[in-house]
């Protein structure tokens, strides 16, 4: 059996980027590797021991290129409002609170914010569905 233990993203500034996952999400850097030219940064916290990895490219000087695939990081957060608030209040700028239906039923509320490097994070709220 396999287990995920973490997810990279490549990013232009390290400190910013650590900067924005703390502040939103409570990540702390778990472990630092520095090579002469590119870090390997691993965020988290104590809820999980998935982890993000930011590469930072040393001498990167121009923004990275996501592509035209569609894809993103998910968190899940126990109030929503203040999360939302919360980037709000430090000027990060999340996108609307939506809920999301399947049919009827209720499937997920959420907003979407994005990081420092152009990186799309939903943000959805603990539920039966997504814990």
């Amino acid at each position: 059996m396999a287990k995920m233990i973490h997810s990279m993203i490549r990013v232009k500034d390290a400190d910013q980027s650590i900067r924005f996952y703390h502040d939103v999400f409570a990540l702390t850097v778990k472990r630092r590797i520095d090579f002469s030219n590119f870090s390997l940064i691993y965020l988290g916290n104590e809820q999980t021991s998935f982890e993000l990895e930011l590469t930072w490219n040393h001498d990167m000087q121009s923004e990275y290129i996501h592509g035209n695939g569609y894809g993103h990081l998910a968190f899940v957060v126990d109030e929503l409002e203040s999360t939302f608030e919360q980037a709000q209040a430090l000027g990060y700028q999340p996108k609307a609170i939506k809920d999301f239906y399947n049919r009827d039923v209720l499937v997920a509320k959420f907003f979407f914010i994005t990081d420092p490097d152009g990186y799309e994070i939903e943000v959805i709220e603990k539920s039966d569905v997504y814990r």
